[in-house]
């Protein structure tokens, strides 16, 4: 009968990166310091937080994400900017309807808009739900203001 006391003991791997960790950590950091503010504050922290979320990014990354920000802002001025997981985020209702997820965060050819399940996106029987974003020339930010203002409803 094989010794189950000794595999238990075994120590467990390393599940999480440290990009992976640090996220989950900034996420519980947002919780903590957004419970109990008014709009007004909530809104001026959220900006505060994606100001200096945007500016710890290299280059590349800070200049698509303030871009990002204009669109997403003059598309749906409604939602409230915050951040999510440590990326700049844009919620209603305090929960996160999209979000901006730089290619230097998790070590990715490129950089992603996505939408979380409040998204109204909705389009049939499947639909996509992150957009990879190399370039944000006009057209393209045309569709995404486009999605944004579907998906705050």
């Amino acid at each position: 009968m094989a010794d189950t006391k000794t595999a238990a003991k075994k120590p467990a791997k390393n599940v999480w990166t440290d990009e992976e960790r640090a996220a989950m950590q900034a996420s519980a950091h947002e919780r903590k310091s957004r419970a109990k503010l008014s709009p007004e504050d909530e809104r001026s922290a959220g900006l505060q937080d994606i100001k200096d979320s945007l500016a710890k990014l290299p280059d590349d990354d800070r200049e698509l994400g303030q871009r990002l920000h204009e669109v997403i802002t003059e598309a749906a001025p409604q939602l409230m900017p915050r951040t999510y997981y440590g990326m700049p985020a844009y919620a209603t209702g305090g929960k996160t309807v999209c979000f901006f997820k730089a290619k230097s965060k998790f070590k990715e050819r490129y950089s992603t808009l996505g939408f979380e399940s409040i998204a109204e996106l909705d389009d049939g029987d499947m639909w996509p739900v992150a957009f990879a974003v190399a370039e944000l020339t006009p057209a393209v930010e045309a569709r995404i203001a486009q999605l944004v203002k579907k998906a705050a409803g």
